[in-house]
């Protein structure tokens, strides 16, 4: 059977059929529970906290109960378990009430009262003095080229929140039983969550127990931030030496826990002869009161910060800045939404200026095989944009739309836009090699059944099948006979995390060779154990992060999407009318999966570009905490989506596969915002853009 051959889910059954546990569902004997008592100011001295007596069996939890670090393992590890003296958002813990009747405890934890010295937060970026990481790097001469360009133009970019809005909230069980702690739940990282609570509890690696449960949906929401949840659900677990379970409600999900970085970029770019001859970016991350994932985020988004194009002369600097806001975090695709969308705008607007296509001043500037990347690397195997384009073009009569929709002057009012992105696979630079360092395992039993042993997880995506095919491929055995259960790190090894379009293209390369050393030394009857361990690519450009110089990605995958929207000019409202995309993600390992994946990405991009709206208030409380003011895209809202898989295969992948789960949402909100400057004519320097812009903007027009 071909390896791009759908076959029926490995948890499908679970989960149609209801039998799927998700952490809710869980309930453990003596099973106490827990509710985050949090901070209502954004900035404050914590001066004195009143609690009401309390009845017999409930505790208070807080940072004196903490055996080991008050700060969670992440990358900086200055977000603390819970609060010392001070707090930095509204919404930081300060303690947890903990006991066995769960409205006995939400109705202790609102009768807390929380005395502050309040100070005066900060939640503009450009106000902020406080750069948590601040990144420089550059090639050629970017002010000999500026001196001699025919025009220089200077553009500036917003972008806002986006939140994961997963089906399941965050939830987690703790459990302290015989000198060791487990922690289960809904997670993304197993061994990430592993490292945070031996830290806060500190304890020996073997006294600590990770468990990810069924987990509804995470898209970065559940890489970082579960391990903020499990340090507090490990201690207080300690403290009652029974099971504590918490999980949040929507509206408290929304508001406290990590989203997308919102930003802000300035881009000067110089243009000889028709072609980008130099770039200077300024990239500004919000990363708001701690650190969290913002340096490798605002990595990501600096190397994507020129897009798809070829810029012999380049400087960039970007810095992640405090605020007293939401600690932001992942998001599906890291980091380079925020940047595609400004270059990709930038680039429109001036193929608008001198009177050219866009689409064809793109591609008289995008990069090809063998190109050095911004980073000083190189494009080592095929960029395919250009037939992909062509494809995209072709279905949806892209060329002569354009011409159709140039002098519109009724109520309805169509465009089409296009935008070009990439995705590098993997961690950036030598994060494979140097920090993940994975490890994957292949347990045959004595019947001859196989089991997957890894700490990637399954939280909707489908690697449970796809790790599955590549095994039973490779040991030709039923599909059926292949064995994967939720990581529990008491059993598996540290494979990596489950983010970075990495999992398939990296892990389930393991997998393969696995399977491929198993078959060779295959005993009947016997139980045996096979590991293989990440070595990096032999052709890779050493990555040095001080300078931000060699290969960022060993290999990129690709895409293109165009959109068609119609405008209605008396409300503003838009309504999506089309979508056309291509992708190149190597070889789909399950086409249906990766098909459903493509569809999925760009609905999430679409929603970003237009109605995802969440603001703060002037004290920094986010006011968009439910999904009746936090508005995503639903089955209404779907247009017809025509995707097509383009196939360069990456040698060193599973099959020929690429990373694929990040790369579709890089692009809608690129290609959604030409689609509306072409509509209403006017160029567009921000998103979420809103049926009031619409109206501003074609009033501005006229």
């Amino acid at each position: 059977m071909d390896i791009s051959t759908p076959v029926v889910k490995k948890d499908h059954s679970a989960k149609v059929s209801g039998q799927a546990k998700y952490v809710d569902d869980i309930v453990l004997e003596d099973m106490q529970y827990g509710k985050l008592v949090r901070s209502t100011v954004a900035r404050a001295k914590i001066k004195g906290i009143n609690i009401p007596e309390l009845p017999e069996g409930y505790i208070i939890v807080d940072k004196d109960d903490i055996p080991g670090d008050n700060r969670v393992q992440i990358v900086q590890d200055d977000h603390p378990v819970f609060a010392d003296g001070e707090v930095q958002f509204i919404g930081e813990c300060i303690l947890m009430v903990v006991g066995p009747d769960k409205d006995k405890v939400e109705e202790i934890a609102k009768e807390i009262e929380v005395d502050y010295d309040i100070l005066e937060p900060v939640l503009d970026i450009e106000k902020s003095e406080t750069a948590f990481f601040n990144y420089n790097y550059g090639k050629g001469d970017v002010e000999k080229a500026f001196k001699e360009a025919d025009k220089v133009y200077t553009e500036e970019f917003e972008t806002g929140y986006q939140e994961q809005a997963y089906l399941e909230t965050q939830g987690l069980i703790g459990h302290y039983h015989g000198e060791k702690i487990t922690v289960r739940g809904s997670m993304q990282c197993p061994y990430y969550v592993h490292g945070a609570v031996a830290r806060t509890m500190g304890f020996e690696a073997r006294r600590v127990q990770i468990i990810q449960d069924v987990t509804g949906g995470g898209f970065g929401g559940k890489e970082a931030f579960p391990s903020i949840l499990a340090c507090q659900v490990a201690v207080a677990a300690h403290k009652a030496k029974k099971p504590v379970k918490c999980v949040f409600d929507r509206r408290e999900d929304m508001e406290f826990t990590s989203k997308r970085h919102p930003s802000k970029t300035k881009y000067k770019a110089a243009l000889k002869d028709g072609k980008i001859t130099a770039m200077e970016i300024e990239v500004l991350f919000n990363s708001g009161a701690y650190t969290t994932l913002s340096p490798v985020v605002l990595q990501r988004g600096l190397i994507c910060a020129n897009g798809v194009y070829d810029v012999p002369n380049l400087k960039v600097n970007g810095r992640a800045m405090k605020t007293n806001t939401t600690p932001t975090g992942a998001y599906r695709g890291f980091g380079a939404p925020q940047t595609f969308f400004a270059v990709e705008q930038l680039m429109n607007h001036i193929a608008n200026d001198i009177g050219m296509e866009p689409l064809d001043f793109k591609m008289q500037n995008m990069v090809k095989q063998n190109d050095e990347t911004s980073t000083g690397g190189r494009y080592h195997f095929p960029v395919p944009l250009k037939s992909m384009i062509e494809d995209v073009a072709n279905r949806s009569d892209y060329y002569k739309k354009k011409e159709e929709y140039k002098n519109q002057t009724g109520r309805y009012r169509k465009g089409i836009g296009m935008s070009l992105v990439f995705h590098g696979a993997g961690f950036t630079g030598s994060g494979e090699r140097d920090i993940i360092k994975a490890e994957a395992q292949l347990k045959k039993y004595k019947n001859g059944d196989v089991e997957i042993l890894v700490s990637n997880t399954d939280i909707g995506q489908g690697l449970k099948t796809t790790f599955s095919k590549i095994v039973a491929k490779e040991l030709n055995i039923p599909y059926e006979e292949v064995l994967i259960n939720n990581p529990d790190t008491d059993r598996v090894p540290d494979s990596g995390p489950t983010v970075a379009s990495r999992s398939l293209m990296v892990v389930g390369e393991l997998l393969r060779r696995a399977a491929i050393k198993l078959r060779s030394q295959w005993v009947d009857g016997e139980e045996q154990v096979i590991s293989e361990n990440f070595v990096e690519p032999d052709f890779v450009i050493p990555f040095y992060i001080d300078k931000f110089q060699g290969d960022a990605y060993p290999t990129y995958a690709w895409g293109v999407q165009a959109v068609e929207i119609e405008v209605d000019s008396i409300t503003g409202a838009h309504k999506v009318l089309d979508v056309w995309a291509s992708f190149d993600v190597g070889t789909p390992i399950d086409l249906n999966i990766v098909v459903g994946q493509m569809e999925g990405g760009l609905m999430q991009g679409l929603g970003y570009a237009h109605m995802e709206q969440m603001n703060y208030n002037d004290k920094g409380r986010i006011r968009n905490n439910s999904l009746s003011d936090y508005i995503i895209p639903t089955a209404v809202d779907v247009p017809n989506l025509e995707v097509k898989m383009h196939v360069e295969e990456y040698p060193l992948g599973p099959y020929g596969a690429k990373g694929a789960g990040e790369l579709p949402l890089v692009g809608g909100a690129g290609a959604y915002i030409a689609a509306v400057e072409d509509a209403v004519k006017s160029n567009i320097y921000h998103h979420p853009f809103s049926n009031e812009d619409t109206l501003k903007a074609i009033k501005e027009a006229k």
